[in-house]
């Protein structure tokens, strides 16, 4: 399998998540200057949603598609529950549609069930009305999407300190070729498959070396398999995509995953030296940010709701 290499880098960019589940936080964060012309058509949408503090009072809608709209009526994930802790509160990033916050809330209490993880640390779902981060996540804009690490929820509740400043685990080699046996367990495949295995999930985002070794390991019925997607990065937390609400007409879905495996030669490209190594492209440029005009038309009234 070859594509070109400006597509490799375009996809690089676009997966890529700067503010990953290793970045510290602070114990003390402090709210960004208000923009001195919010109404400019040029403003990226970014500087706008990451401004938000609370969600929009209104009926709960995902507008758009996970890497292009926004969301209304949002509910904040609890910040401890009895089998979740959420980590980085001072990105105000625990916000989702209610749909997301319910499967959040029923996976997290499955995990002490099907493996010996006492729960989940929850990172990044989305911002209070959703759209496009100042920092990180291509996607992560409607609701939908969140990152679970791949590091078990500590058998206490962690200091505001600790959820800032604790770094994930990273299970991937150090030349990303395959997981680390030094910290991979089969606690991990048991978590993995809990979430891939639910239906309401569309897609669980892990590093290519992590569904390497769940292709290599699970055993059984292995369908669920086809729901795991290798993608850069995400060697310390997977990504969990929920399909769109049932008669969300303002939400996009996502082409659902081919029904193989994908343990073949769709795996194998990403180790190839074209992706562990790509040769730089000078001419290669990231598109330039999203404005609000590039946003479903909805999402002028979740901004300016109140």
């Amino acid at each position: 399998m070859t594509r070109s290499a400006a597509a490799v880098a375009a996809l690089l960019f676009a997966l890529a998540s700067p503010a990953s589940a290793q970045d510290r936080g602070t114990v003390n964060p402090r709210p960004l200057a208000p923009l001195a012309n919010p109404n400019d058509p040029n403003v990226p949408a970014k500087e706008i949603f990451g401004r938000a503090t609370a969600a929009a009072p209104m009926e709960a809608r995902s507008l758009g598609f996970y890497s292009r709209g926004c969301l209304a009526g949002a509910t904040a994930l609890s910040v401890n529950g009895d089998a979740w802790q959420v980590m980085r509160l001072s990105r105000n990033r625990m916000w989702g549609h209610p749909e997301m916050i319910s499967f959040l809330e029923r996976f997290a209490r499955q995990v002490p069930r099907v493996s010996n993880w006492p729960g989940i640390l929850v990172g990044d779902i989305s911002q209070p009305r959703g759209g496009p981060m100042i920092t990180g996540h291509a996607s992560h804009q409607i609701g939908l999407d969140a990152d679970i690490w791949l590091t078990p929820m500590p058998r206490r509740e962690l200091s505001r300190e600790e959820r800032e400043m604790t770094s994930a685990i990273n299970i991937v080699r150090a030349d990303r070729r395959d997981i680390d046996p030094a910290t991979w367990t089969g606690e991990h495949l048991k978590v993995i498959r809990a979430a891939a295995t639910d239906p309401r999930v569309e897609r669980v985002l892990v590093n290519a070396a992590i569904k390497k070794a769940l292709c290599r390991e699970a055993t059984g019925n292995r369908s669920w398999l086809s729901k795991v997607r290798p993608v850069p990065g995400h060697n310390y937390h997977m990504h969990v995509r929920i399909t769109c609400p049932a008669g969300s007409a303002s939400c996009r879905p996502q082409d659902p995953p081919p029904a193989a495996e994908g343990c073949g030669a769709e795996l194998d490209w990403w180790f190839s030296d074209e992706v562990l190594h790509p040769r730089p492209n000078p001419n290669w440029r990231p598109p330039p940010p999203i404005t609000m005009a590039g946003l479903p038309d909805g999402c002028r009234q979740v901004v300016v709701a109140r």
